[in-house]
């Protein structure tokens, strides 16, 4: 593999994204590709800086400063292990990355949309995903999952009414985007969603 590939994982928290990734790493190091598995914000020691400041539920910041706090982390998330990975040959695997700031900054916070994606489209130097994998589930029973697991941050003490709205704007960018978002039920079980990934994936290396 020449140029490698960028997988990206989307959905609200408790939807299961790290242990799938977990899972499909494995799986494709099992095949002999190499593997970089991240997440966003993070995945570089400055990075990870500016994702305890975004998610300290107890710092008040504006959503304006929020948002750029994200593609600040992004760029250098890019520069510094993405683009170097990909170029290498590698296939990256990354917990969120473009999708959320577009639904929890533009849907959720009420950013406007086309002046997100020109600040993102200067933070990724025009990088997007080669395959992205919504883990989709009712709000109310990620909601439990996430109580069981004492996860609190900015957006958890959002509440319900949010989640559902970010729920929607997921879907909704699934729907414009039919060829590289693939959207996968999240409450089936662990192993069920896995062989979903691996159909979607084996298509995709077979190119």
């Amino acid at each position: 593999m020449k140029q490698g590939l960028f997988i990206t994982f989307e959905g609200a928290d408790g939807t299961g994204k790290t242990t799938q990734i977990a899972k499909v790493a494995s799986w494709l190091r099992e095949q002999g590709y190499e593997v970089v598995c991240t997440r966003e914000p993070g995945g570089t020691k400055a990075a990870e800086r500016i994702r305890e400041l975004v998610l300290d539920a107890e710092l008040a910041i504006s959503h304006k400063t929020e948002t750029l706090l994200y593609l600040a982390a992004r760029a250098d998330h890019i520069t510094q292990l993405i683009r170097p990975a990909l170029q290498a040959g590698k296939i990256v695997l990354c917990d969120r990355f473009s999708d959320s700031t577009f639904v929890y900054q533009g849907s959720g916070r009420g950013v406007e949309l086309q002046t997100l994606k020109m600040l993102d489209d200067f933070a990724t130097s025009s990088l997007h995903p080669d395959l992205t994998i919504l883990l989709d589930g009712e709000p109310e029973e990620l909601a439990i999952r996430r109580n069981a697991r004492g996860v609190v941050d900015r957006f958890e003490l959002e509440g319900l009414a949010f989640q559902k709205k970010i729920r929607e704007a997921f879907l909704a960018l699934a729907a414009s985007e039919p060829t590289r978002i693939h959207v996968i039920d999240a409450l089936q079980s662990e192993e069920n969603i896995l062989d979903e990934i691996l159909t979607d994936l084996q298509r995709l290396l077979a190119k």
